[in-house]
């Protein structure tokens, strides 16, 4: 029986379809929300008025929920300066960059220096030369790796401060506050009017870009042997966007589940620069302490 044209070819396109493998054309990342390593970043490398450089490191935590404690040690240490070089100990999860600074003598020539962090048992390096391509300014790190607007650009980092905490205690909230001012700038954007669009017309283009909100505080915790929670967990925005602060506070309280020694970070960002200010701060547990006299408490 003769089969038509036209049969004749679905019949072979079919048959060519069932023999080919089915090949995905793409491969979804699988996403771990623990049990996954720490990899630490160099990020670059400033150059100091005095001479000397500073090396510039961030991380990496691949897990999407879990948070790593990992004290300055064999498992979180530098191959130069003493065992506890300010690295941060509490690694929150994924991409943190220009995080920790070293800052290392003039004469360091072609020298490495490795930043090894082992977590959830394998151990990953960072390795900081001074290769000129790797070279950054401070600007860089304001603009969170943008590209920089140039040295005409008017806008002014923020200024930040953390008013000194004097005591804290495990489970008691603490007062935390930034002392912040800034220059305005940039200005908020303004959004574009939605163009009217003709019956039948294709739709036109609206997106004008969003407003910026203006200067925020961030807090997060940078060294610490467990997590400290704060209220409120968001940014914390600070006078109107467009204006000039010149005595703006960030206020936000924080929990501490341990003893221990703890640096919280706050970082104020106007929209185009962000710069940090740090406190340390020793939580005590006041129920571990007996004093003479007193009943051993339950």
């Amino acid at each position: 029986m003769r089969i038509r044209g036209a049969a004749f070819c679905a019949i072979m396109i079919a048959s060519l379809a069932h023999a080919q493998p089915n090949f995905p054309t793409a491969i979804p990342q699988t996403k771990f929300n623990s049990g996954q390593d720490v990899v630490p970043s160099f990020d670059g490398w400033l150059h100091n008025s005095d001479g000397t450089f500073t090396f510039v490191f961030g991380y990496l935590n691949r897990n999407y929920k879990q948070e790593l404690a990992i004290p300055a040690g064999p498992n979180n240490k530098l191959d130069w300066g003493p065992v506890d070089n300010g690295q941060p100990t509490y690694f929150l999860p994924r991409r943190h960059a220009f995080v920790f600074k070293v800052t290392v003598p003039s004469d360091w020539g072609k020298k490495e220096l490795v930043w090894s962090i082992t977590a959830n048992g394998q151990t990953e390096k960072a390795y900081a030369t001074l290769q000129l391509e790797e070279e950054i300014t401070p600007r860089v790190i304001m603009t969170h790796g943008g590209l920089s607007p140039g040295l005409d650009d008017p806008n002014k980092p923020p200024s930040v401060s953390i008013a000194p905490v004097t005591s804290a205690n495990v489970g008691r909230p603490v007062n935390l506050t930034a002392l912040v001012t800034d220059d305005g700038l940039p200005k908020p954007r303004i959004p574009k009017a939605r163009a009217e669009v003709a019956p039948g017309k294709a739709q036109t283009n609206a997106a004008g870009g969003g407003r910026r909100a203006g200067l925020s505080v961030t807090w997060f915790e940078y060294r610490g042997p467990a997590k400290v929670t704060f209220d409120p967990p968001e940014a914390v925005h600070v006078g109107t966007p467009g204006e000039p602060i010149l005595d703006g506070k960030a206020q936000v309280t924080a929990r501490f589940p341990e003893p221990g020694v703890y640096v919280l970070r706050a970082t104020a960002d106007d929209g185009g620069l962000a710069t940090t200010a740090d406190v340390t701060i020793i939580v005590t547990d006041p129920s571990r302490f007996i004093r003479r006299g007193d009943a051993k408490r339950p």
